[in-house]
């Protein structure tokens, strides 16, 4: 059994696996597995897979037909790891040469069952530091305060909790012991961790930089999503089952209003992103129904936005005065659409 199981979701991804998997190959923490997970590529990618994996025996490449998605990417290399504990770690980013090692000792002098770090957000105009939380050990009622309400109902005011799973070095039987797994293809890691800190009992944290993040244009995150309204439904779905096993709703009252502004607020930069073939008319007609749905309303009515970045106070300021017009000319400048 490894101490560590790293695992890579891979989907077109020939550019940048080389650096990433080098990253790993290089780690002054020797005990560790590299799972990586094609899902369905088309490029290089699966053929350096099985050439990684026949170098170094300590990687093991998997191939699933078809693109399902990063969830059941990461779901398969779940199934397959082995290690106590478990990394993940994205195509396109890397791990600075003493990541595992850090983690690995931060937990394990502390007596967590989990450990985190800062991490780098890296662009062409050079690396930032970005902290996941001041450095210490997190009891299990500390972890609910620090990551799990602030992932149910605090979505809106700066700075927002990121649900950047690759922070963390996660047990791999807490993960086993839930069932806890992944689903959909946005907004999936925010649930993954809130479920999980909620079974975790000891978090031991470093402010030290360990994950270099590539702002990648090109992923996910960036482009237009035709069925971003099923996806959201389904995640609010989940969160509300996740909210009563647990018993978080005390916590934040108003968790479901904060969650749908956040999802409104995405929604409506998804409806006026470039890549939607819409006309500017259906895209504003689009948004006003989608304000008018009872959850979004019901959020709307309840709840007033306040803290946000400058422009997304804008939007939610327009959107709670029915300003749809300007709305869409301000978003029509800003895309050229």
């Amino acid at each position: 059994m490894p101490g560590i199981s790293v695992i890579v979701p891979v989907y077109q991804a020939e550019k940048f696996l080389a650096q990433c998997v080098e990253s790993v190959t290089r780690q002054t923490f020797a005990d560790w597995e590299l799972l990586l997970i094609d899902d369905g590529c088309t490029d290089a990618s699966p053929a350096l897979c099985d050439r990684f994996a026949e170098a170094d025996g300590r990687i093991r490449a998997f191939h699933q037909p078809g693109n399902r998605g990063v969830s059941e990417a990461r779901n398969l290399g779940l199934d397959k790891a082995g290690g106590e504990c478990i990394a993940f770690l994205d195509a396109d980013d890397q791990l600075e040469p003493q990541t595992l090692e850090e983690l690995w000792n931060l937990r394990a002098q502390s007596g967590a069952d989990t450990a985190g770090c800062a991490h780098w957000n890296v662009s062409d105009a050079g690396a930032s530091p970005e902290q996941l939380l001041p450095a210490g050990v997190y009891d299990r009622e500390s972890i609910r305060e620090a990551i799990v309400y602030p992932l149910l109902g605090d979505r809106l005011r700066a700075p927002v909790f990121n649900g950047f799973i690759w922070r963390f070095l996660f047990s791999a039987q807490i993960l086993r012991d839930a069932q806890i797994r992944f689903e959909g293809a946005y907004l999936e890691d925010e649930i993954f961790l809130m479920e999980y800190f909620c079974n975790a009992g000891k978090l031991a944290v470093t402010e030290e930089p360990l994950y270099r993040y590539l702002l990648n244009l090109n992923s996910a995150t960036h482009k237009y999503m035709k069925d971003f309204q099923q996806v959201f439904d389904r995640f609010m779905e989940r969160k509300t089952a996740v909210v009563q096993r647990y018993g978080l709703a005390e916590a934040r009252p108003l968790w479901r209003e904060n969650s749908n502004w956040a999802g409104l607020l995405i929604a409506i930069g998804n409806e006026y992103a470039r890549g939607n073939p819409a006309s500017i008319r259906q895209r504003q007609a689009a948004v006003e129904t989608l304000c008018q749905r009872p959850d979004m309303a019901d959020a709307i009515a309840k709840l007033r936005p306040e803290g946000l970045g400058k422009n997304k106070q804008m939007v939610a300021n327009l959107v709670r005065g029915k300003h749809f017009f300007i709305l869409t000319q301000l978003y029509r400048l800003k895309n050229r659409i």
